[in-house]
């Protein structure tokens, strides 16, 4: 399988490091990425993680979207899709921002969110994973059944011919982590930092899926708010070898992300 450099970075490994290179190739990334079709798709803790060393630990707190209940399904297949996906994304954050109560209240959402997907049973046990292990703060834990929770849903899917909702999946969960990214890079603007939502291959990934959907997916209103959003943050994201992202491009994706993450919210789509 051909190997795309996808994220821009400074090197994950090493703890300390001084400029980072203006990319890495996918061999460099941790075991928890996943290749699907030749791209890379990196899981949010990554990305932050690598955030953290950039400069000044970000105020993941000020970032969160804090969950009042537990989510409920709205809609129809195709929004729960992307709703689970950023509420997994949430529990990412809340893991940066150490809020243990949060995180145990995401562990009930997906597990509220896949069984009206119908992947309940593999959701239940990285549903009480992430509880017990937030309940010892055991964030590390915390991160991977996160990561294993959201890998377990989209096989169950794929499993159940749904591979479609699979890929809203993990869009809804890239959206809700880049709102998150481009919320603290904007308020600490660098080169740097900007140069992780150097991501092109990755949208025209997100691009080609959604354009190849079934009628029955790709019109449903919630899908084309979606498709209508990736297309304007693609330029924003510029080419394999373009130059730097401004701080513009980082509050225009943050714009972009933060209305699509309302409207997968949103109860009445018109």
């Amino acid at each position: 399988m051909k190997k795309v450099i996808l994220l821009a970075l400074a090197a994950l490994s090493p703890p300390v490091f001084a400029e980072p290179a203006a990319h890495i190739d996918v061999s460099n990334l941790p075991s928890q990425s996943k290749m699907i079709d030749a791209v890379v798709v990196p899981v949010p803790s990554e990305i932050f993680a690598v955030l953290d060393k950039l400069g000044p630990r970000p105020n993941w707190s000020a970032v969160q979207h804090k969950m009042t209940s537990v989510a409920q399904p709205i809609g129809e297949q195709p929004q729960i899709a992307l709703m689970l996906g950023t509420v997994i994304a949430e529990g990412f954050i809340a893991v940066e921002a150490e809020d243990a109560n949060e995180v145990k209240q995401i562990g009930k959402s997906v597990l509220n969110l896949a069984k009206a997907l119908g992947v309940e049973k593999k959701a239940q046990v990285r549903a009480k994973a992430i509880t017990d292990a937030a309940d010892a703060k055991d964030w590390t834990a915390v991160r991977k059944q996160l990561d294993k929770a959201l890998e377990d849903v989209r096989e169950a899917m794929v499993e159940l011919n749904s591979e479609a909702l699979s890929q809203l999946v993990s869009l809804g969960g890239w959206l809700r982590g880049t709102e998150a990214l481009t919320a603290v890079v904007e308020k600490h603007y660098t080169k740097e930092s900007a140069e992780l939502l150097h991501q092109p291959i990755l949208l025209d990934y997100f691009e080609k899926r959604l354009a190849n959907m079934k009628p029955k997916l790709k019109l449903n209103p919630v899908v084309i708010k979606v498709q209508k959003g990736v297309l304007e943050i693609r330029p924003l994201m510029g080419l394999p070898d373009s130059g730097d992202i401004s701080e513009k491009s980082v509050k225009e994706i943050n714009d972009v992300t933060s209305d699509l993450i309302k409207a997968i919210n949103a109860k009445a789509q018109h």
